[in-house]
């Protein structure tokens, strides 16, 4: 070869090179658009027969990532994760739930079919990732009734509620869900059954505020779960933790982590129960923000588990008063132990051990809040049915703002779902206790707005509390020229 044709021929031998090479790079195998499985994408057709398979030739190859590509809306009904794989949503991808009602046929609850049914489910999945910017749609309102000024119509049904929960994994490990927006759920968001090893980190949901039932994150029976950087809107809890009788075969939920998450509910932001029938320790909720919500933090004790060992640091809570539809009466911090109520309610042949048609409460011990900022139109509320079901609370640098901010009447506190009176009718204290033992109050304080109503009295109310201790509580009652600071009653 000259010298000459050697010259005329490098140039394209290198470009040549470089296209094999970028070619090499970015052919990814192991990666399965449902668009070659036969995804419309068109918002329109249900492409659930086509992502199931396109799920199912992925597990069968060994693994790897399952993409729904943007532009498009993956309009579906019921599918099933696998083991191995990465379900990812690209940034401008929706997946959309199927409002037709008929194609959701599986219980989230097994035979109790009174409380939704499922839409995305793995079971006993391992090495699954969620993952990608873009878009899971549980499409809600298309399973709710008449919009009410604070809510919306619940359905009427006679055995099965069809309303889908948007995402349940059951018996998974080494599970990961990051970076997707996930909301417009008819019921619960996110379901973790009996799950280890998980980590949710930067997620978004965005729930309907008016939607009943539709949690944020449900952490059941499950263990060593770590919940990160997430931003939270539900009309019910954000984030609860709970033992379900149904899944009682998984044990206890322990060992949560909860960090730098911001949350709004019409319920409860930060809840622990009221399913309870096992026991749920060593959890820490730390560097979070609670806006607008009707409940702060909530332990919520109504069947015979035990909850034990539960860490609250460097929290802010704003908090204001919604409707009776809502449980909760703007208490930032909330801790009760009462017997679930007995009734003929869709799920009570459910909530009660086998045979049974009223259950016991178990025990809240050694409960932990530590520098905590509280605004709300309530305060801290911590009941029991008897002494011995709370022990052992501590309360450090916690503060309290009390202001009225609504017109919804208040001087409420709310016991619901329990054999005890659901709603008192009371004073608002800045630390309301009755009945408990062993409660620790230390550089804390209660500071009342300038819209003031007759019913708020004290910044300690404290009745039937063994061992209360008391160390730098300042604060004011509501209306010193007629009530003291403290109120306690042995």
């Amino acid at each position: 070869m000259s010298k000459n044709t050697y010259i005329q021929l490098k140039p394209f031998t290198g470009f040549l090179f470089f296209v094999l090479l970028y070619v090499s790079a970015n052919s990814q195998p192991n990666v399965y658009s449902v668009k070659n499985y036969g995804a419309r994408g068109d918002g329109k057709t249900d492409d659930a027969a086509a992502i199931q398979k396109t799920i199912d030739a992925c597990a069968a190859g060994g693994g790897g990532t399952i993409l729904l590509p943007a532009p498009f809306t993956y309009l579906a009904g019921p599918f099933k994760l696998r083991s191995n794989i990465d379900f990812h949503i690209a940034g401008g991808a929706t997946l959309l739930a199927n409002p037709n009602e008929q194609v959701y046929t599986e219980s989230a609850f097994h035979e109790n079919k009174g409380e939704g049914t499922i839409w995305i489910s793995g079971d006993s999945v391992a090495n699954l990732s969620i993952s990608g910017t873009g878009e899971i749609n549980g499409n809600g309102i298309a399973f709710m009734g008449a919009e009410l000024e604070d809510s919306y119509v619940l359905k009427p049904f006679t055995i099965s509620d069809p309303r889908p929960h948007v995402l349940t994994l059951t018996g998974g490990k080494n599970i990961r869900i990051k970076d997707v927006h996930i909301g417009n759920s008819a019921y619960w968001t996110v379901h973790l059954i009996g799950c280890n090893d998980v980590v949710v980190s930067g997620i978004t949901i965005l729930n309907n505020l008016k939607v009943r039932n539709s949690d944020g994150i449900d952490i059941d029976h499950s263990k060593n779960v770590r919940i990160s950087d997430c931003y939270i809107e539900s009309g019910d809890d954000c984030i609860c933790l709970k033992n379900r009788r149904e899944f009682s075969a998984f044990g206890r939920c322990e060992n949560i982590t909860v960090s730098n998450c911001t949350m709004t509910s019409r319920s409860c932001a930060i809840k622990i129960g009221s399913e309870n029938m096992d026991t749920i320790r060593q959890v820490v909720f730390t560097n979070c923000i609670i806006k607008k919500s009707n409940r702060g933090l909530g332990i919520q004790n109504r069947d015979e588990g035990v909850v034990s060992d539960i860490l609250f640091s460097d929290i802010l809570v704003e908090g204001h008063l919604f409707s009776d539809l809502w449980w909760g009466k703007a208490e930032p911090i909330y801790i009760t132990a009462f017997r679930r109520a007995s009734g003929n309610n869709k799920d009570a042949n459910w909530r009660f051990p086998p045979g049974a048609t009223e259950g016991k409460v178990g025990e809240i011990k050694n409960i932990y809040f530590s520098n905590i900022r509280c605004s709300s139109e309530n305060g801290v509320y911590v009941s029991a049915e008897s002494k011995d079901k709370i022990s052992n609370v501590y309360f450090d640098h916690v503060t309290l703002q009390i202001n009225k901010t609504t017109s919804i009447p208040g001087g409420v506190y709310d016991r619901r779902p329990s054999l005890a009176t659901g709603l008192i009718h009371d004073g608002t204290a800045g630390f309301y206790f009755d009945s408990a033992t062993g409660i620790s109050l230390q550089n804390c304080s209660v500071q009342w707005g300038p819209n003031k109503p007759d019913y708020f009295t004290y910044v300690i109310d404290s009745r039937h509390v063994d061992t209360l201790t008391l160390f730098n509580l300042e604060g004011k009652a509501a209306f010193p020229n007629r009530l003291e600071a403290k109120h306690i009653i042995q």
